[in-house]
């Protein structure tokens, strides 16, 4: 089964453009549909959590999924495995980049890969959206977090901290509902 982490982490780092953010369909792909390791409901909820932890999105995603299958040794496996591709391809851009980026096919090359890598990031944030049920009655809180951020530049961390704490009282409101 550490192998297995390894191999389909390694492949999703190998072929993934973009970033962590633009790997979330194909870690969704493998993981629930292909391998069936954990629920969709259970994906979104590592993905909440890999994104407010600390360090790279892909490799926080990759160690809660390798740890909840195989504890230690699958975390360490399938963090090794996301990490390992784009180390090595950034080792050899490293060494040959500077004799290529001159090059007029390359440098066109690479402003054709930024629009898809938009379109990369923006298609899991929509589903995203649609996983976490965000419809026209609550879909002002992830507007407003965003124009916080962009237009006054709110950290995030407070953004974040907001949303748990209404979240919490949310939840606690709605559990008194139901008591009563």
């Amino acid at each position: 089964m550490t192998r297995q982490l390894f191999v389909t982490f390694f492949r999703i780092g190998a072929f993934t453009l973009g970033g962590g953010y633009a790997m979330i369909p194909i870690i969704e792909a493998e993981v629930v549909d292909r391998h069936k390791w954990i629920s969709r409901e259970e994906f979104l909820d590592l993905i909440a959590i890999a994104q407010s932890c600390p360090g790279v999105f892909a490799i926080n995603i990759s160690v809660f999924i390798g740890y909840k299958l195989r504890k230690t040794s699958g975390a360490v496996w399938s963090a090794l495995g996301t990490a390992l591709p784009s180390f090595l391809i950034i080792l050899l851009i490293a060494m040959f980049f500077h004799r290529f980026m001159d090059v007029p096919w390359i440098a066109a090359m690479f402003r054709g890969i930024r629009p898809a890598v938009v379109a990369l990031i923006a298609v899991p944030t929509f589903n995203l959206a649609r996983s976490a049920k965000i419809n026209f009655a609550n879909c002002w809180i992830p507007v407003c977090s965003a124009l916080l951020i962009w237009l006054l530049g709110v950290n995030p961390i407070f953004i974040i901290l907001a949303a748990g704490i209404g979240g919490y009282l949310y939840g606690t409101l709605l559990e008194s509902e139901v008591k009563e």
